[in-house]
């Protein structure tokens, strides 16, 4: 199935005396990045978590933060002695090489980020668990809700893939006559100035003229990235990466045709046809 990578969760549980709350994010990266903000006291369960994030994200930046409310003791809260010796050392320091920038106070020391803690013994076995089994929970509801939107996001792209179908026909037939049209403007031209070419002459410039301005190799170019990027859909993901070097294939083949046209009439279809891929490369963007 087509996956988005723009996309958010947020749960929550009671776990004692404490309420967990898990938040995810997550928004079109080219690669994956997950960021966590955790308690200080929960930092030895981010590699664990990080990996059960790589194990279900292929592309995207997600962030992860992690809320814990305490019911029982609600404000109780410690200085975390080791982080603010590490602090005032820093600062001691800074002091030396600065002397002229001021001390910070007591309360913007303690609004260090780690400074002041939960006193709950937040590193138990059970308290540990709780947390894991919640961030599975968001997880689950953060790639249920990028399926959600990936699914949404394929159907816009089959339409307008079902559009440049539809382009390339009316090009089929516009330029079915184009040797023609070229023949009798060449033939228009040679009267306004009264001038009598050999007619073998003139048709051999016709076709010059007709081979350069043929764009049936890039019509069935751009049907088969067309066909291509359709069956790619229905494939297993990850799609976003495929379906931007498609789009980049279909935007080349348009601007062929564009440069090539030699009737008004194609010119303004390359024109619509470089229109639907922009709008399928900004939905490709959020595809992981």
């Amino acid at each position: 199935m087509i996956a988005s990578m723009t996309a958010f969760a947020r749960v929550q549980t009671e776990t004692g005396s404490n309420t967990l709350v898990w938040e995810l994010r997550s928004v079109n990266h080219r690669f994956l990045e997950v960021q966590f903000r955790l308690p200080e006291s929960l930092r030895l369960v981010e590699h664990a978590l990080r990996e059960t994030a790589r194990k279900h994200l292929k592309r995207g930046k997600v962030d992860g933060s992690l809320r814990i409310d305490t019911l029982a003791q609600a404000g109780a809260q410690e200085i975390h002695r080791p982080t603010l010796m590490q602090l005032l050392a820093t600062l001691e320091q800074v002091q030396r090489d600065a002397p002229e920038s001021p001390a910070p106070t007591a309360l913007e020391l303690l609004c260090w980020p780690g400074i002041l803690i939960n006193p709950m013994p937040m590193g138990e076995a059970d308290t540990v668990a709780a947390v894991t089994d919640l961030f599975e929970q968001a997880l689950s509801d953060l790639l249920a809700h990028r399926l959600r939107e990936g699914t949404a996001l394929a159907q816009v792209i089959v339409e307008r893939l079902d559009e440049i179908d539809r382009i390339i026909s009316e090009l089929r037939a516009l330029t079915a006559t184009v040797a023609q049209e070229l023949a009798h403007k060449l033939r228009q031209r040679l009267a306004d100035v009264a001038a009598s070419v050999d007619s073998e002459r003139l048709e051999a410039e016709v076709v010059l003229l007709a081979q350069k301005a043929d764009i049936a190799e890039e019509l069935d170019r751009l049907a088969i990235h067309v066909e291509g990027a359709r069956s790619h859909l229905t494939q297993a993901g990850p799609h976003g990466r495929r379906l931007d070097f498609l789009t980049q294939e279909l935007n080349r083949e348009a601007n062929t045709i564009g440069s090539k046209s030699a009737q008004v009439q194609c010119s303004q279809k390359a024109i619509d046809l470089k229109v639907i891929i922009e709008q399928i490369r900004e939905q490709v963007q959020n595809i992981e």
